[in-house]
């Protein structure tokens, strides 16, 4: 018990050391719970799933004969499981899906529900979901078949059992079924949905049951056993080569390893794929924080001693042991841990909401208290207190008592060095945070800013039926409003345009085709979106009129509209490439009507590569361009005017700017978290500084009362003070500097649009870090440099 009041009455005699080391902790603890959450629940993805060793995803390659370009992507026919399934003993199962929006119509109102899935017979076989109330193998098995979410069949049915019961869908003749209800899906799950419904319900053309072109869905295969895949993947590329004999394209399969999706894969699931190298970089900034915080206390602790000195030689005269005093110091130090992580806890559990609305993520508390996190935060204060607090009970536990009680003892000048070196090691942790942080941000200022071609602003991004044939008047009465500056009939907006085609012109062999990618389109789109004509003119309404048959595809006459790229694919100039006659896909005859410069229609991570807009009288978005004014009132508007063409659907859309933003959200997230922890790192190097300036101020404390004496003016031993640690701010930076650009480099290279680092970047990051470091350590120079010599030389 003695023991236990010791230890407390050193903390009330040194409260502004104590309460910096539990706080310094507390950060760094809680900057390594949250993050250690983030990566736990990125790493666990999808390990519920009892065949998840055994499922993978195909991925389709094709490429055209004559043409360079290999196209990949996560997406197949209605054909692939079908084969799979039929001609590879190899496969068990196979399900095919398709996530797309419904809208649920209750009768009194209309619901758009966006996690709404189309999947196989085999989806509940093959995946383990824990379906509540009905037969896995049967509740998916007849069209207009529907199992519900538990949270969605409160929504619609209450306390009620739904199962047997119906749901409206608007666009369909027929009700659908309520047959099972399965439990929500966990967090960590790549498939995400709130209905899942039978996938016959679907209205598939029987042409597209024998091509592998119409790759529109996702398939899973389920292998007889985890050796099964690379068997199969040896047998695909001959079976493929025999499937597509004679028609002058080449499709293969690669097969994904369902565990590695989440974090390998290039092509995103239902919930957004995340980089293993950031996960990793992620996890190094964590223990980063936390060994800034742990070096950080052993500064103050090392300063402290100077004032403990005595207490030291004093306790060590009346009889205490070396050994008593060493665990009396690593009892503070697991005191101090101890209430650093339930500090940490708390202030992670307060942080929750904005966390996981930063990364995402959905967190709680059970999570936070889950038995691996609070075994992390015990073996946490085992390493801390052992790391942080056995340097200083070495150091204080060893003084001798003699030297001590004159006051003229002296640290190891091994001891001076490793306090200079911790604080090295923090700036420079520092400087490479700030350094990288600064970059990335330029990076991002750069995508938001950069000029892409078309013009993105206000511009909102429409659902709406894609057989709909009244867009004319839709976009009339649009117009009645003076906000309202263009409207036009599209696939996809400009910020990314999907969607594999083969390009040609006359007398181009057929193993010469170009693969491109295609948007339909209407007259409209130019004008709406901002596209810059080079050569030639827009598409006209007579284009569209010639194409309003959809169905007559081999007879209509097409108008195409190319970038440069497209153009130059062709060997065209832009202006050689008017009026010329061109073919899209097989059944897609036309004349070129103008050509637009390059634009960046997909990511910045990708070049840009030919495009071509196509005249069509169909497409399932409308992109409406509307004023920077009176936004509200414009937006009430156009949903009234909605109303009056859809009163069974709600008025959905998006703005092309939150379209181009998601592109980069998990960049954005980075470079959020980036900033957070470099000034959090920033902040605990700081008080480490603050330490060492506070110890080495009072290590000299006679030799400046000595300096004042012989006539030293104040501002002379402010600089004699700070001069040391200015020199450790030049070695941090010249260690970190070197190591930011290569990281900040190593990154920028995802992107085929970047900025070039710049030698200012690292001369702000060097003045910053000067300016810290004077700020910081002034405290106590400045303290040192004005008081009364006489104090310090009292003893003399």
């Amino acid at each position: 018990m003695n023991f236990i009041k010791t230890i407390f009455r050193s903390f009330r005699k040194n409260k502004i050391f104590s309460l910096i080391n539990i706080v310094g902790l507390t950060v760094g603890l809680t900057s390594c719970i949250l993050i250690g959450l983030y990566i736990q629940r990125q790493l666990s993805f999808d390990k519920f799933q009892k065949n998840g060793d055994r499922i993978v995803r195909v991925i389709m390659e094709y490429s055209f004969e004559g043409s360079d370009a290999i196209n990949k992507g996560n997406y197949t026919s209605v054909r692939v499981p079908v084969v799979m399934k039929k001609n590879f003993p190899e496969v068990e199962d196979a399900v095919i899906m398709v996530n797309t929006s419904r809208i649920i119509n209750t009768g009194e109102n209309l619901n758009t529900e966006k996690n709404f899935l189309y999947a196989g017979s085999s989806f509940f076989k093959i995946f383990s979901f824990n379906l509540l109330s009905g037969n896995p193998n049967t509740v998916l098995e007849n069209p207009f078949a529907v199992v519900l979410s538990a949270s969605t069949a409160k929504r619609y049915f209450g306390n009620q059992n739904p199962v047997g019961k119906s749901l409206r869908i608007t666009g369909s003749d027929n009700p659908y079924k309520v047959t099972g209800v399965v439990a929500d899906c966990p967090p960590n799950s790549q498939i995400q949905f709130d209905l899942v419904a039978s996938f016959s319900s679907l209205k598939i053309n029987p042409q597209m049951e024998d091509t592998y072109w119409n790759a529109n869905y996702t398939t899973y295969l389920l292998l007889a056993n985890d050796h099964s895949a690379k068997t199969l993947q040896t047998k695909l590329p001959a079976f493929m080569k025999k499937e597509m004999a004679g028609t002058h394209a080449t499709v293969n399969f690669e097969l994904e390893p369902f565990f590695d999706i989440h974090t390998h894969s290039p092509y995103d699931a239902m919930a957004p794929n995340v980089s293993l190298s950031d996960i990793y970089s992620l996890g190094l900034i964590a223990l980063l924080v936390l060994a800034i915080a742990c070096f950080t206390y052993i500064n103050l602790s090392t300063a402290a001693s100077v004032e403990r000195a005595k207490e030291v030689g004093i306790r060590k005269v009346i009889g205490a042991t070396r050994a008593q005093l060493f665990i009396q110091f690593i009892g503070e130090s697991i005191l101090v841990s101890l209430a650093a992580v339930i500090m940490a806890l708390i202030i992670s559990a307060l942080l929750l909401p904005f966390f996981s609305n930063l990364t995402n993520q959905i967190f709680n508390i059970r999570s936070l208290f889950s038995l691996p996190v609070l075994a992390i935060a015990l073996a946490i204060v085992f390493v801390v207190s052992l790391a942080a607090g056995s340097y200083p009970a070495f150091i204080l536990s060893s003084f001798i008592p003699v030297k001590v009680l004159k006051g003229s003892f002296k640290n190891s000048t091994s001891g001076q060095w490793l306090r200079k070196s911790l604080i090295v090691f923090q700036f420079a942790i520092s400087v490479f945070l700030i350094a990288a942080t600064f970059i990335i941000q330029q990076q991002l200022n750069y995508i938001r800013t950069k000029k892409l071609g078309y013009d993105r602003s206000h511009l909102l991004v429409v659902d709406v039926p894609y057989l709909f044939n009244k867009s004319d008047q839709l976009r009339n009465q649009f117009a009645e409003n003076p906000n309202v500056l263009g409207a036009a009939r599209t696939q996809h907006s400009p910020v990314e345009i999907v969607g594999g085609y083969s390009m040609s012109k006359p007398g181009m062999p057929e193993n010469a085709q170009i693969t491109v990618t295609a948007n339909p389109i209407d007259d409209g789109y130019i004008p709406a979106t901002g596209l810059q004509l080079i050569a030639g003119e827009n598409l006209t309404r007579q284009d569209m009129l010639d194409v309003a048959q959809e169905a007559e595809r081999d007879t209509n006459t097409y108008h195409f509209i190319l970038n440069e790229s497209a153009a130059r694919q062709l060997g065209w100039t832009p202006e050689e490439a008017i009026g010329k006659k061109m073919f899209l896909g097989e059944n897609r005859p036309g004349f070129v009507r103008g050509v637009v410069k390059d634009f960046n229609y997909q990511s910045l991570h990708e070049a840009i590569k030919p495009v071509v807009l196509f005249s069509s009288y169909y497409g399932s978005g409308l992109l409406v361009k509307i004023g920077a004014g009176n936004i509200p009132n414009t937006l009430h508007f156009l949903e009234t005017k909605w109303k009056t063409f859809f009163p069974d659907r709600p008025f959905n859309y998006q703005f092309a700017d939150d379209q181009y933003n998601a592109l980069y959200a998990a960049e954005m997230r980075m470079g959020t978290l980036m900033n957070i922890f470099t000034v959090i790192a920033v902040i605990l190097a700081c008080l480490g500084l603050f330490g060492l300036s506070t110890y080495s101020v009072r290590q000299r404390v006679k030799e400046i009362g000595v300096r004042k004496v012989l006539g030293a003016s104040a501002v002379k031993i402010v600089m004699m003070i700070s001069k040391d640690f200015l020199k450790l701010t030049v070695v941090a930076l010249l260690i970190s500097i070197p190591l930011a650009w290569w990281g900040a480099h190593s990154w920028l290279q995802n992107f085929v649009y970047r900025i070039q680092i710049g030698a200012g970047v690292f001369l702000i990051t060097a003045l910053i870090i000067f300016l810290i470091t004077l700020i910081t350590i002034s405290f106590q120079s400045v303290k040192a440099a004005v008081a009364n010599p006489v104090n310090s030389l009292r003893t003399e």
